[in-house]
């Protein structure tokens, strides 16, 4: 019988709700804390697991009772849980970005390879059904070579985030490190290291509100386009064009759709994996369902994780944080 792993979560907002969903769906994960500032935050999403409420996160990190902590904290606290929960001899799974700075993210990477303890980061589109399509897709190589692929995730400014942390670009980083590193790092993961990245954006007191940057990666060109300075009201976009040489992936407003050079388009059908509630932009579980539930297969099987290995999630970071530099000096 495979071992079923005792997890802590930390953090009770937007995503610990997200992940509290899908904890109600993993059978090798049992969810037995739940950790927040604000006890009846936690309070809610324990119960139906049966689980107890914490509002300290270093009582959970030191619980021997625990094998895992899942963290869905504000980014700027990544670096701090992380490192001390490895530290502890708990396997990690912290949301994305990895953390605020480069220098941050290396000592997570660095603690995990000391304490031979798993660090995942969440980088939810790569486990995302169309995205996985797409990625497939272009493995394969069943419409050619990729030429060019547009990237976009866009909306209105995430007010649900607790205190307001996300719009204080010292805590969050602003919508580029926040939500458009999405795209950077599905981007990598599909097509390695650009070697060339050209980036504009808007600047606000909020950070870069709204980035468009291009990527070449050989002669693959793919741009992007993120950000959430539009008004109040204005629906959440996330979408993609693949252009390959004989055919094209759509994503945009409706169902992926394949479209082959020859032969009629093709709609993929995806199991949905559970209805998200609560305020924010996503309305299936999908991707969170795929990574989490790989994860905890990962531990169970001894896996190297590398579908989002900490050296991948490095890049990403990296890659994201000289968009923001480039960005920021064409905006003065």
């Amino acid at each position: 019988m495979s071992k079923v792993f005792n997890v802590g979560l930390i953090g009770c907002g937007f995503m610990g709700r997200m992940h509290s969903s899908v904890y109600g769906t993993l059978s090798q994960a049992n969810l037995k804390v739940c950790c927040a500032k604000h006890p009846e935050s936690a309070t809610k999403l324990a119960a139906p697991h049966g689980a107890t409420v914490e509002t300290d996160w270093k009582r959970v990190v030191s619980d021997d009772n625990l094998d895992a902590v899942d963290i869905c904290l504000p980014t700027f606290l990544h670096a701090e849980v992380a490192i001390t929960a490895l530290e502890n001899g708990k396997h990690v799974f912290c949301e994305k970005p990895m953390a605020l700075t480069y220098e941050e993210a290396e000592k997570m990477a660095a603690a995990a390879k000391s304490s031979g303890k798993k660090l995942m980061i969440g980088h939810c589109i790569r486990f995302w059904n169309e995205y996985v399509t797409l990625t497939e897709l272009v493995r394969s190589e069943r419409f050619g070579k990729l030429l060019s692929l547009n990237l976009t995730r866009y909306g209105e400014f995430p007010s649900w985030s607790s205190e307001g942390w996300i719009g204080k670009e010292n805590l969050a980083g602003g919508a580029a490190l926040d939500m458009h590193i999405h795209d950077t790092d599905y981007a990598l993961h599909l097509l390695g290291e650009p070697t060339e990245v050209k980036s504009f954006g808007t600047y606000d007191g909020r950070g870069l509100s709204q980035i468009f940057t291009t990527m070449a990666f050989g002669k693959t060109i793919v741009h992007l386009e993120g950000g959430w300075n539009l008004p109040p009201g204005t629906p959440f976009k996330m979408a993609f064009r693949a252009i390959f040489e004989n055919g094209a992936a759509i994503m945009d407003g409706s169902p992926l759709t394949l479209y082959p050079a020859s032969g009629q388009p093709e709609i993929p059908a995806y199991q949905a994996m559970g209805t998200a509630t609560g305020s924010g932009n996503i309305s299936d579980l999908s991707g969170y369902f795929h990574e989490l539930n790989y994860f905890y297969n990962e531990l169970g099987t001894g896996g190297n994780m590398d579908k989002v290995t900490p050296e991948s999630a490095l890049l990403s970071l990296k890659v994201t944080l000289q968009e923001i530099e480039q960005a920021k000096g064409a905006t003065k």
